[in-house]
């Protein structure tokens, strides 16, 4: 991140979760650190960040309204523009966006320590020391490290990532997915996300963008959570025990009947994407922020048409009827 608040930080680095803050506007500046491009999947297509039948890539344009709706977008924010967290050029000095670093070779398990341990995995992480932090090396933000290792078809994820020297890391906490199984987290365990879930397919990412099509859901943060979670979501960092702010883990969509004919390619896509497959929230962090990768190929001006959106254009919806078990992602068939 850019900038974290105060009580943001305060709250993540007493309860011990992960969480956002808050980004101030960009400027355009050439990117510092050195970048791949992080392609839509695998060469041969057989590692994606989700399966077909995963949460992530359920349409939910049809499911009914929740009925806390208006309650849930009010506390987040009905007047509050939706804001891409992603883009390119710096904010503050600093690139924007949850980097990707892409392994297509296998490299050694990673000695990783953690302060969240506990709620954390131990071990199976493979991590190269050049791997890239969130908002740069010398950020004091997030700090998010995310690993597409699409040999082994994993994903390697780190919160508040430092780097040790040799083939040490140390993190507040972090998770191993493997991404061709459908199984969640333990209940009541964090990840590099509040909510206990992966952080790589719900990033959108500007190659799928590039080709016109985003198929999945997208991360989102708000500013509170109440103290639950709901499914796939397995772990909650709520500030209040409160029905009207959103539970970790809640599904919520662009309205249909909102005009995106006008927006730019880039913004278009991500908007069609809100409609169809919807947010999930993820984190605790600033209003209606949307994730996506880091790359220097993001057009600011297109993607600042999604501004044009507040919190009373999206609606929150009761996404129960895709749960097939509650330890697993895989959506129930319709």
């Amino acid at each position: 991140m850019a900038t974290v608040s105060a009580a943001v930080a305060a709250t993540c680095l007493l309860s011990g979760y992960p969480g956002s803050g808050t980004r101030t506007p960009f400027a355009s500046a050439s990117i510092a650190s050195a970048f791949v491009p992080v392609p839509a999947a695998s060469p041969d297509g057989s590692c994606q960040p989700s399966l077909p039948d995963s949460f992530w890539r359920a349409p939910v344009d049809a499911l009914p309204v929740h009925p806390r709706s208006a309650q849930y977008v009010s506390s987040i924010g009905s007047t509050a523009p939706l804001h891409p967290d992603f883009g390119s050029g710096l904010a503050d000095g600093r690139p924007f966006g949850i980097p990707v670093t892409v392994l297509d070779t296998t490299v050694p398990e990673s000695k990783v320590t953690l302060d969240y341990a506990e709620e954390s995995d131990a071990s199976g992480y493979r991590i190269p020391q050049n791997a890239r932090i969130e908002n740069g090396p010398a950020s004091d933000g997030d700090r998010h490290v995310i690993v597409w290792d699409r040999a082994l078809c994993r994903s390697y994820e780190l919160w508040d990532a430092h780097p040790q020297g040799g083939n040490a890391w140390h993190a507040g906490s972090g998770a191993v997915f493997d991404l061709r199984s459908h199984a969640l987290r333990p209940a009541g365990r964090t990840s590099a996300d509040a909510a206990g879930l992966a952080v790589l397919p719900g990033l959108v990412r500007f190659d799928e963008v590039a080709s016109g099509s985003v198929d999945h859901a997208i991360r989102i943060t708000v500013p509170r959570t109440d103290r639950s979670y709901v499914w796939p979501a397995r772990h909650q960092a709520g500030s209040a025990a409160d029905a009207s702010l959103p539970p970790m883990g809640l599904r919520l969509r662009l309205k249909s009947a909102v005009d995106t004919s006008r927006l730019a390619p880039q913004a278009k896509a991500v908007a069609e994407a809100l409609k169809t497959y919807g947010a999930i929230v993820a984190d605790n962090g600033s209003a209606w922020y949307i994730s996506g990768d880091e790359d220097p190929r993001w057009d600011n001006a297109q993607l600042d048409g999604l501004k044009d959106f507040k919190g009373s254009d999206l609606e929150a919806i009761d996404a129960s009827g895709l749960q097939r078990s509650p330890d697993s992602g895989a959506v129930a068939p319709r």
